[in-house]
């Protein structure tokens, strides 16, 4: 690899490490950036998901703050995610993917829309169950869809934080910075189990890997601090924008 291909490659990771511990979309910039230094698909895809390992460490680290008494519910969301990307890398490596691929745009706009409708949804859950409006306990439908928002993070990737952030914004009245960091790392379980598989058995390009990693590593670090002082509801209309911007150019 040349030193300009791993220069694009550490700038993509560090936007891939603040758009993904800000919004979820880490792969907007690091799979394009992959595929223009070369990368197969199926090669980039791989490549892409162990290199995103590093964007969790990162997140984890500046989100120490907003996990702080969250150590059961990262726990218990963590091992539903983590199961989900257990069998979307198993789905990746062993079926055909043009079907799942078909629906991925629309599962990304879905979450950018109920990102959109976050508040609205919250009162009509507190109105039909007040139980269920306040708690961050995975009920069976929020269990459910952890582990779909897993495996197709383990599948694909795109776009699974906006999705992750908002099955779980739905699930819990909490401060954005909170929920996000809890996405970080639900997304990041089931990331790196993933990875894990790929590296066994995927064509996994390691100096692509390495140049992206540490450039995400450094973004998100970075992405928590930006979230903390940010307002919420721009940022959430953002966060959404730019789920719908990326679902778009995957129609096309």
């Amino acid at each position: 690899m040349g030193i300009d291909s791993a220069a694009l490659l550490v700038s993509a990771g560090v936007a891939s490490g603040l758009a993904g511990s800000i919004a979820g979309l880490a792969s907007l910039f690091s799979y394009p950036a992959l595929l223009a230094v070369g990368l197969p698909p199926v090669a980039a895809n791989v490549t892409n998901t162990v290199a995103l390992f590093s964007n969790t460490v990162g997140t984890a680290a500046g989100s120490r703050a907003e996990l702080r008494g969250q150590r059961d519910r990262l726990l218990r969301l963590g091992v539903i995610a983590a199961l989900g990307g257990a069998v979307g890398a198993a789905l990746l490596l062993g079926t055909p993917s043009s079907a799942f691929e078909t629906v991925v745009p629309w599962l990304i706009a879905l979450g950018s829309v109920l990102i959109l409708v976050r508040d609205p949804l919250r009162r009509l859950v507190a109105s039909r169950s007040p139980s269920l409006a306040h708690t961050a306990r995975p009920t069976l439908p929020l269990a459910c869809a952890v582990l779909l928002v897993g495996l197709y993070g383990g599948y694909f990737g795109a776009a699974s934080g906006v999705l992750m952030l908002a099955v779980l914004s739905l699930s819990a009245t909490e401060p954005l910075p909170v929920t996000n960091a809890v996405k970080n790392i639900a997304t990041g379980a089931a990331n790196v189990t993933a990875a894990v598989a790929y590296v066994a058995v995927a064509p996994v390009n390691w100096a692509a890997a390495v140049a992206l990693g540490l450039g995400a590593l450094l973004g998100s670090r970075l992405g928590p601090v930006v979230v903390r002082r940010l307002p919420e509801t721009p940022l959430r209309i953002a966060i959404a924008l730019g789920g719908l911007g990326l679902a778009i150019s995957l129609w096309h």
